[in-house]
């Protein structure tokens, strides 16, 4: 049986920090900053959901 390119799993479109922009398009540049700020929403969450646990572990502690 033949493996084909359209049947393998497509890789996401990554962003890497400082990458050589010119060669991208506009549409490429607008879906990498979608993905971006996915990200950033994504790390203020982790962010905020870690200072209140640990605002709650200073608060049982009595630090």
């Amino acid at each position: 049986m033949a493996v084909f390119d359209d049947d393998r799993p497509k890789k996401k479109i990554a962003h890497e920090i400082g990458q050589d922009l010119s060669l991208l398009s506009v549409d490429e540049i607008t879906a990498r900053i979608g993905l971006l700020q996915e990200e950033i929403k994504r790390l203020e969450t982790d962010k905020t959901q870690k200072h209140a646990k640990r605002a709650a572990a200073d608060q049982f502690f009595k630090r």
